[in-house]
């Protein structure tokens, strides 16, 4: 079956938080970012330097969560960072199980079902793009608001079979690193359902309708990681909610159950592990800018936090 949901957080998250930028360019961000740069904490570099006294160093890198072919490319200090590591962290492990169980929770187990909730056109939108995806129609029809979105993400042609994680994750293995999950499939199960019914079916309908900026405007972002500038891609964000003020209170609901409480179990999770030491955790470059990213909150658990790359 070619349908799956795997890594949908990733597809959600990069797609939504940072392609709907219609008609702006770097150079259009370029003030508002230079404004954001003088006050933000963590705002360039992609591997950071976690330390104590006393506990050998660990390292974190943002990640971003697709197969772009620039992104595969991992830099040396990446590689060193990763060589020096002895267990390594990621948002979540996947194995069948964990999928079979994130397919199912993925649709409806009671009578609703998606047509009515976002009208016959939209849905015929879906069932179109998803046809093409050999994706049953019954599990269409059941398919929740958020998973419908999650799928809806286009792969170019040159795009390799792994995103970054997964090519992390396999060096990982082949080094027989101690791996384990920051989230379990249980609680990113959550995150999706927390999202109010409304603003899920009001993302899917605007998703469908700026399918174009999708398709053509996630280039800035991969644009603003290469360039290690977590300030652009926080200010992408940013100016989703300026182009599209109907749509404010959606995607800010969106941000804080994607993002920002998710990086608030992140940094809990990695409390004990960096205690230990020598960890590689590899989790998405939006969760490590600013005042609510994990960086920010391993600081305030008693680490020095230094960029590397």
């Amino acid at each position: 079956m070619r349908y799956t949901l795997r890594y949908a957080v990733a597809g959600i998250a990069a797609v939504l938080l940072s392609a709907l930028l219609a008609g702006n360019s770097d150079r259009v961000l370029a003030a508002e970012v230079k404004a954001i740069k003088a006050q933000a904490r963590f705002s360039r570099g992609l591997l950071w330097r976690v330390s104590k006294p006393g506990v050998a160093a660990s390292h974190v890198f943002g990640t971003m969560h697709i197969a772009d072919p620039r992104v595969l490319l991992i830099p040396d200090a990446v590689m060193q960072a990763l060589a020096q590591a002895k267990t390594y962290a990621m948002e979540i492990q996947f194995n069948p199980a964990v999928e079979a169980r994130f397919f199912e929770a993925a649709q409806f187990e009671d009578s609703r079902r998606l047509e009515p909730m976002i009208g016959a056109e939209a849905y015929a939108q879906v069932r179109t793009n998803l046809r093409l995806r050999e994706v049953p129609e019954e599990i269409i029809a059941r398919m929740k608001p958020w998973a419908a979105l999650a799928n809806l993400t286009v792969t170019p042609e040159d795009y390799a079979q792994s995103t970054l994680d997964q090519k992390l994750y396999a060096l990982a293995r082949a080094r027989r690193l101690r791996t384990f999950g920051l989230e379990g499939i249980e609680e990113q199960i959550a995150v999706f359902d927390g999202i109010p019914l409304d603003t899920q079916v009001a993302l899917l309908k605007h998703g469908l309708a700026e399918r174009e900026h999708f398709v053509g405007l996630i280039e800035p972002a991969i644009q603003a990681w290469l360039k290690r500038d977590l300030a652009l891609l926080d200010a992408v964000h940013q100016r989703t909610i300026t182009r599209f003020p109907q749509m404010a209170e959606h995607y800010r609901a969106l941000t804080r159950h994607i993002v920002e409480n998710r990086s608030v179990v992140m940094a809990h999770r990695l409390f004990l592990p960096l205690a230990r030491g020598s960890v590689f955790v590899a989790i998405g470059a939006d969760h490590l800018y600013g005042e609510k990213g994990v960086l920010r909150l391993l600081q305030k658990q008693g680490y020095r936090v230094t960029p590397v790359y």
